[in-house]
């Protein structure tokens, strides 16, 4: 599935949500399309026609599920459940087209095989770790 590009997979999610009349969905992926068509605007500024890439849409979903995560505490501190859990749902449904995330052991695992494959001995090697 990686193979298509972000913007793609939104769309035939998109496309999917209209015919199996998922209204919560379909809103969300209606929110996700206009956040990249509102940052192909502001790139293209006065001249022709500017498209995004896969980094830039990536970067929206981030901003977008931030946002919810926020907008869902104050919901919940205000005691309303229910607008909380609608963003809670339309997080599940644009973290879909994010990366997935590492968990602690997985994060572990990497930095140990970085340490081992460098070759590091001591806190002054941390150089050849990062690079």
């Amino acid at each position: 599935i990686k193979s298509m590009d972000t913007r793609t997979l939104v769309n035939q999610a998109l496309k999917q949500a209209m015919k199996d009349k998922s209204a919560q969905r379909l809103s969300t992926l209606r929110l996700i399309n206009a956040a990249i068509k509102d940052k192909e605007i502001a790139a293209r500024g006065g001249d022709g026609d500017a498209t995004i890439g896969d980094a830039d849409i990536l970067a929206i979903l981030g901003k977008m599920t931030k946002q919810r995560n926020e907008s869902a505490r104050a919901y919940e501190e205000g005691s309303r459940l229910d607008l909380a859990e609608r963003e809670l749902e339309e997080i599940a449904i644009i973290e879909e087209f994010l990366p997935k995330q590492l968990d602690d052991d997985e994060i572990r695992a990497a930095v140990k095989a970085a340490v081992t494959g460098s070759g590091a001995a001591s806190i002054r090697d941390m150089g050849k770790v990062m690079g």
